[in-house]
């Protein structure tokens, strides 16, 4: 096997990490401190930034732990396995502590590691297998990889060889045959493979979707989606009962839609998962939401917002009372920001609760509530018993009917600071949408005091980042949008082991701020359009989303494309 040489070996973590320069003794003690709160390996909180803390580069950090830890550096992408090595390890084992066994002789097992603080793993493996461990370093990119290749490959290659004539057609499988395919060892294994291989790839969603000749299985990764397998078409019905099975469903339906939940841990963490199943043409389709409620809430300096929206929407929050609305899809990012405002504004003078459908984080200090609307527990009957709890700060999940909005409105006009959601378009139609719930201008006028809308960008992965040649057809969309952006420097992500060579790594939000002055609260009074309203705030220096999109591509953050597939046509001819 050939490996990376080591350099001179530090004498402890802060020297590899702090005195290589990868760190500052402050960033790592946050590090540290939010490992510990999260209950993630060091090595994942150190890749990924956070509290002020900019994640450090892959590369770099797996050289200084294997130079501290004098371990070698395993490029996986040519190595080979054998099956009978392969099977020492379970696969759910391999990827939630991130080991692959490489080779046994002389009852010693080599395995690949791609986090070495991680001693538990090893001591957990060598209780599992029986033999001695001997630990080699490998890139956590390298070993996500490595472990979907090797273990997915080898259960697809076992249904395939089983006989086609084990198989039934799905309408005549009873609740018997479901069960029974179900709970075989190696649907199990595909799908919490399959699940654990998503939250590896920090994908959002889960799509497992049958055709015609094929089952597709697809992550949804910083709002997009790529395939991940293609299971055999005949391991459809099975895999549905097994996820409907964990999430408390009824697999003897299958011509209704339902909705379940299920409850599970990966390294360490909670993650809920939401299940959606339709019927459709060819089968069942499936799509699974990953919630990890551990995960630590973004600060507001981490969502992306410029100064001048920050300091507007610190204005906002900070208010004593009024409603503050967050506007945007599904997937935005609407509620993350409403989770960082909290998190911002909290104190032990404070009294916050929040009603919300799921609850999808966990905020210390705050009293977070989920409706469930099966017992009468809507928004609006909570919202009302909210009210009697003496609350400061309100935070509704979604304004989603009449009698929600009344009651928020109220809430804000008798001294309640209510910060919520709404779907539409930009800041300004979220005036429009109270009203058309029914809500009286007067009331609305006098409650509003902010309106924001945003989307998510991709950002370009930091590693691969590449400045677009001269006389790419990206300098001609540029030129096409501005004067300024054809003028660049313009950037693009070439694609990196980092990045799964999708060139893009995380996301960021683009904002447009409406805070609620005089002049707009007459034009509430009078009705004006929603046109009308942003029209006047841009004059007043609103930056909208395509502006702050265009800033975030002269800034090297996102690309061309990705400023063209987030924002609306029709703000390209305004």
């Amino acid at each position: 096997m050939i490996s990376t040489p080591l350099p001179a070996r530090p004498q402890s973590l802060r020297e590899a990490l702090v005195l290589s320069g990868l760190l500052t003794d402050e960033m790592l003690a946050a590090a540290v401190a939010e490992q510990r709160a999260t209950g993630k390996r060091l090595v994942e909180v150190l890749l990924s930034s956070g509290a002020g803390r900019p994640a450090v580069a892959e590369h770099a950090l797996v050289q200084a732990l294997g130079a501290w830890m004098g371990m070698e550096v395993l490029p996986l992408a040519a190595v080979e396995i054998a099956p009978e090595v392969l099977s020492r390890i379970p696969s759910e084992f391999a990827l939630t502590r991130q080991v692959l066994p490489l080779s046994v002789a002389d009852s010693c097992l080599t395995v690949a590691v791609a986090d070495p603080l991680d001693l538990s793993a090893q001591d957990d493996l060598q209780m599992l297998t029986g033999l001695s461990v001997h630990p080699m370093l490998a890139a956590p990119s390298e070993m996500r990889r490595a472990i979907e290749r090797f273990y997915m490959a080898r259960m697809l290659q076992e249904a395939e060889a089983q006989e086609a004539g084990d198989g039934h057609a799905e309408e005549a499988l009873d609740v018997a045959d479901l069960q029974k395919m179900a709970q075989e060892e190696l649907i199990i294994q595909l799908v919490n493979l399959t699940i654990n291989q998503a939250i590896q790839d920090r994908a959002s969603d889960i799509h497992v979707e049958p055709f015609e000749r094929e089952l597709s299985v697809r992550y949804r990764i910083d709002g997009i989606l790529h395939d991940a397998s293609f299971p055999p078409k005949r391991l459809h019905a099975a895999i549905v009962s097994r996820i409907k099975i964990l999430s408390d469903m009824n697999i003897a339906e299958r011509r209704l839609p339902q909705d379940g939940r299920m409850r599970l841990q990966s390294a360490g963490r909670q993650i809920d998962v939401r299940v959606s199943t339709i019927p459709t043409l060819y089968g069942e389709s499936v799509v699974m939401r990953i919630l990890d409620r551990s995960g630590a809430v973004l600060s507001l300096e981490q969502l992306g917002m410029r100064t001048d929206a920050l300091s507007r929407f610190r204005r906002l929050i900070g208010s004593p009372h009024g409603i503050v609305l967050v506007t945007g899809p599904t997937g935005s990012g609407k509620t993350t920001t409403l989770y960082s405002g909290l998190h911002e504004i909290y104190s032990r003078e404070r009294k916050i609760i929040t009603i919300e459908d799921p609850v999808e984080y966990q905020l210390h200090g705050v009293n977070q509530m989920q409706v469930h609307p099966q017992i009468g527990l809507t928004f609006a009957n909570g919202l009302r018993h909210i009210v009697r709890q003496d609350p400061d700060v309100i935070m509704v999940g979604e304004i989603r009917d009449p009698e929600t909005a009344e009651i928020a409105i109220h809430a804000a006009l008798t001294g309640h600071l209510v910060l919520s959601t709404l779907h539409t378009n930009d800041a300004a139609g979220a005036v429009s949408r109270l009203l058309d719930m029914g809500a009286e201008p007067y009331l609305v006028a006098s409650s509003l005091i902010g309106s924001v809308a945003q989307r998510l960008v991709r950002q370009i992965c930091p590693r691969c980042r590449t400045e677009v040649p001269k006389g790419h057809e990206m300098w001609s969309q540029a030129a096409v949008l501005s004067a300024e952006l054809g003028r660049g420097p313009i950037y693009y992500g070439a694609g990196c082991a980092e990045c799964k060579q999708f060139g893009y790594r995380g996301r960021s939000g683009i904002y447009e701020m409406l805070p609620v002055d005089d002049t707009v609260r007459q034009m509430i009074m009078k009705r004006a359009s929603a046109t009308e309203i942003r029209q006047h705030a841009v004059r007043h220096g609103m930056t909208t989303l395509l502006g702050d999109a265009h800033q975030k591509v002269l800034d090297g953050t996102t690309t061309v494309s990705e400023l063209l597939r987030v924002c609306q046509r029709e703000e390209f001819d305004a």
